[in-house]
């Protein structure tokens, strides 16, 4: 449905956001862009979420975007607000997620005079962003839009920042919104297939890295497609663990923050490195080791959609610039293809490997707190089919990451920036744009008390988000650098922490809090059955020598 009083500039911005797909909008106001606020009122078909916070709503965005497919939009005021989220803005660029962040401006005749919270926006983003525009008049707003959703959505998605002076925002324009036509495919060319297709013939230690470009529909059935019709085993890119099956024969783990020394050995035996969809950062190549830097010692196919990213840290033998998720349709075998023995040998080792990595531990049952791994574990047993986890940064996030098996259509929502307060805001987002999944939160006592006011939105809308705090009284992934680092010292790292159980009742919501390993079944089946509106469990955990050792596996395991 489209607006029927396009009046203003302003309306006119909106209806381009609004023909691009946008349908969720997350803000904090304010009055440099009180003519945007105003046209929201003719926008019905445009869903306001108010914010407690521009980090917040910044977040809310990105995670709205991940489930969407389309950007995710916040509004904030200039200067502040602007630099409160800054913070989405790097993890869109971070997570390649696209997003728009509308802020509003000085007039006109004041910029470039150091006004009252005058920013310049194009050199405060200009190493995040991929387009930053401040239009000057009144008829440059509907443009504005219609290519902020362009550039977002393109190649590697990211953000793009729109700056609007407060005083172009409500003038008479011409009512004019477009919809753009969708990207043309990128496909590889028939020589590129069949070259492809003759190095997985040969290889026989093949193995594939798939990266976020596979989140997206359809995305995870062609990944497994072609997976499974080749026979190759699947590491996933940092982060992304719900592109592929867990439980799958061939699903052999995630290159992260703590791969085990003998399992990266093993991938670098491998003699086809697949990396589709995926830039290949830092930690996902193991700080640019894995595979070898420039010249890897196996062959390497690297397709991105985008071609900047090809070859940028490790030359590829096979450079693909187009979309891996029809790559790996069109690659498939013409027939089925024999499995010798040396690459089904090859993909059940990798696969003991992941085994040995993802076994549980035994439960703690510690007199003086709880290990989070407990409640994962308990966690994993009890999760429904729908499960959409959203997480925050910290330790607490270690067990999920090695341990949680995944499967379809279960989602995972983590920062790949590593961003600390992403957790809440993001359960909210997904919950509204999910509203069948069955969202939990799992955050730390950290993270919770940068953005965890959000849970308000949650309150008042009657979102079923299940949240569980683990507090450990500390910055505990600090606490644990600083321990390898400088043992026994940890300035800086400890908390004095409110009852969070009263902010939460505070809040209007129910919660409780779990201070011994029998409670946590019980807790965690009550707060999964609450289903009218959030509801909090408190874990009282501690930083354990265990708790460390989780994060850092060694073969015995």
């Amino acid at each position: 449905m489209k607006p029927t009083h396009l009046t203003t500039s302003s309306h006119a911005l909106l209806a381009n956001l609004a023909a691009g797909g946008v349908d969720r909008v997350f803000l904090v106001p304010g009055e440099s862009y009180l003519g945007i606020l105003d046209a929201l009122n003719d926008f019905p078909q445009i869903d306001l979420v108010t914010c407690r916070h521009e980090a917040g709503a910044g977040f809310m965005a990105l995670a709205d975007a991940r489930l969407s497919r389309r950007p995710g939009v916040a509004m904030v005021s200039r200067g502040p607000g602007a630099s409160n989220a800054a913070i989405a803005v790097h993890t869109a660029q971070q997570d390649a997620t696209p997003f728009i962040l509308v802020v509003g401006q000085v007039p006109k005749a004041s910029l470039r005079r150091g006004a009252f919270q005058e920013i310049d926006y194009q050199q405060m983003f200009a190493g995040i962003a991929k387009w930053v525009v401040e239009p000057t008049e009144p008829q440059q707003l509907p443009e504005a839009a219609f290519k902020a959703v362009r550039i977002a959505t393109s190649g590697t998605p990211g953000p793009v920042i729109i700056v609007l002076p407060e005083d172009i925002q409500q003038q008479a324009v011409a009512s004019t919104w477009w919809t753009a036509p969708p990207h043309a495919e990128t496909i590889p060319t028939d020589a590129a297939l069949a070259q492809l297709r003759e190095s997985l013939a040969q290889a026989q230690r093949p193995l594939i890295v798939a990266g976020g470009a596979f989140d997206r529909p359809g995305g995870r059935e062609a990944l497994r497609a072609f997976a499974q019709a080749w026979h190759i085993p699947v590491a996933v890119s940092f982060r992304r663990h719900d592109l592929f099956d867990h439980a799958d024969p061939l699903y052999v783990g995630d290159l992260g923050l703590v791969n085990p020394s003998w399992q990266l050995d093993a991938f670098h035996e491998s003699d086809l490195l697949l990396a589709l969809g995926t830039r290949f950062g830092d930690i996902t190549s193991q700080g640019y080791t894995f595979p070898a830097m420039p010249r890897p010692t196996q062959k390497v196919v690297h397709c991105h959609v985008d071609g900047q990213w090809i070859g940028q840290h490790f030359t590829a033998d096979i450079g693909l610039a187009c979309d891996p998720v029809r790559l790996a349709e069109l690659a498939l075998p013409a027939q089925p293809q024999p499995i010798d023995t040396p690459r089904r040998d090859w993909a059940s080792r990798l696969r003991e490997l992941h085994r040995r990595i993802a076994a549980w531990p035994e439960p703690a049952h510690r007199a003086d707190g709880l290990d989070f791994s407990d409640v994962v574990q308990v966690l994993s047993r009890l999760a429904p089919q729908r499960l959409l986890l959203t997480l925050d940064a910290g330790t607490f996030g270690a067990p999920i990451y090695r341990h949680f098996a995944l499967a379809p259509p279960q989602r995972l929502l983590a920062p790949i920036s590593g961003a600390m307060g992403y957790g809440v805001p993001a359960a909210v987002a997904a919950q509204l744009r999910d509203p069948q999944a069955r969202v939990v939160c799992a955050v730390g006592d950290g993270g919770f008390m940068m953005t965890g006011n959000e849970m308000i939105s949650a309150v008042q809308r009657r979102l079923p988000i299940l949240i569980l705090l683990s507090n450990n009284g500390g910055y505990g992934s600090i606490r644990v650098h600083q321990d390898r680092e400088y043992p026994g010292r940890h300035a800086g790292t400890s908390l004095v922490n409110p009852d969070f159980v009263r902010i939460a009742q505070a809040f209007g919501m129910p919660a409780e809090r779990v201070d011994a390993s029998e409670q946590i079944e019980p807790a965690l089946r009550r707060g999964l059955a609450a289903g009218d509106g959030p509801y909090l469990i408190e874990f009282r955990t501690l930083l354990s020598p265990r708790a460390q050792a989780s994060t850092t596996p060694t073969l015995s395991d």
